[in-house]
Parts: C-alpha cells; sequence; structure tokens
C-alpha cells in the first residue's frame, strides 16, 4: 500500500519569532526531516496568504487577533497577518529538506476564504488538489506531522478520513497553539474519527 508523508506549514511565521509563533514550531523540523526517508511520497503545505486576507484581524475594524467573525463559511477565528505571499514569514523553515519534496501544496491562496485543511478550503468543498494528486499515486495511507496540531494538522487529518485514507498523526513531530482548549478538543475529534495518534 502506498503511503505519504504530510507535512502541514513547517513556515517561519509559525515558529518562535513569527508572527503567529506555535510554541517550540522549530524542533520538530529534525525529526520530520528524518522520517522524510520511510515515505516515497512527501507532500508540504505552505499557507500562502494575499495581503489583507479576509482572516486577517487587520482587515476587520474593531477586531482583534484571536477573535471570532462570521465568514459566509461559518465562524472564522481573526489571526494576526502571517504567511503573506513572498514574506519572509511565509517561507518554509530554513532547515526543512525541501529537497524531499514530492509536491508543495498552496493554501489560503483565496482573498475571501481561509484554508486550514491540506485538503479543502475552510468551506469544505473548494479543493486544492491534494486528494487528487494522492488519488493519482495510488496513496492510501498518511502520516500528518507540523503546525499546528490543534488548526491546520486536525482540519488535514479530518479530511484525509473524510477522503477514504487510512490516518497516522505524529504528535511528536506535531506542535499546538492551544488557544481556549483547542488542543484537547482537537484530539476528542481525531480520536472519534478513527485517527491514529502515535
Amino acid at each position: 500500500m502506498a503511503s505519504a508523508l504530510i507535512v502541514i506549514d513547517v513556515q517561519n511565521d509559525f515558529c518562535p519569532g513569527g508572527a503567529l509563533a506555535v510554541p517550540e514550531g522549530d524542533l520538530i523540523v529534525p525529526g520530520i526531516n528524518a522520517l522524510m526517508d520511510d515515505f516515497d511520497t512527501v507532500v508540504l503545505t505552505q499557507d500562502w496568504h494575499p495581503a489583507g486576507h479576509s482572516s486577517f484581524a487587520s482587515s476587520h475594524a474593531g477586531k482583534s487577533p484571536y477573535e471570532l467573525a462570521e465568514m459566509p463559511y461559518g465562524p472564522q477565528v481573526l489571526w494576526p497577518d502571517h504567511c503573506v505571499q513572498g514574506s519572509g514569514g511565509a517561507d518554509l523553515h530554513a532547515d526543512l529538506n525541501v529537497t524531499r519534496a514530492n509536491v508543495i501544496i498552496r493554501k489560503g491562496t483565496n482573498p475571501a476564504i481561509d484554508s486550514y485543511s491540506a485538503f479543502f478550503e475552510n468551506d469544505q468543498t473548494t479543493p486544492t488538489g491534494l486528494e487528487g494528486y494522492l488519488k493519482s499515486l495510488g496513496v492510501t495511507e498518511v502520516t500528518m506531522v507540523g503546525l499546528a496540531t490543534d488548526f491546520c494538522v486536525q482540519f488535514s487529518a479530518l479530511d484525509a478520513v473524510r477522503l477514504g485514507l487510512e490516518v497516522t498523526l505524529r504528535e511528536d513531530l506535531c506542535r499546538a497553539i492551544a488557544l481556549d482548549g483547542s488542543l484537547q478538543t482537537a484530539q476528542i475529534a481525531m480520536d472519534e474519527a478513527g485517527i491514529s495518534r502515535i
């Protein structure tokens, strides 16, 4: 059975010193690099927002980062400006072994809708193209690592299950934002979906 490693958003803005830093986000890089050798297919994802993206708190008068806003597709956490296309913050971490990547999926490029998942935008219907890519390779199992456990990693893992893939989450190679109990909520959702957390 073909398997793939999906490395979620290991970018400068999600690492210490970045605009939306995940605590210890950089510490997972060596382990991810080592794990790449176990997979024929390695997928990297990259948050890639245009400036003024609708998920940025700065795009909403009177709103602060981490407040909720109602969008046409449902509630949306408003974030600090991060991973703006072409910025240093959007770059993949300098120590990440990008030469092993078979493909890089960029998400969050539509200014009107956020995209946590590697598979779909937050409307749950607009695809990124990753599903078709994996299907063309006959991939049936995926292992997920990266940032952040409780947002982009969780949404990617849940969508992968929904698409019929067998999903393993390497928790030691993920880190969480842990916003108001978001990590515990994510763990429960992933357990209920049958995702193997190791």
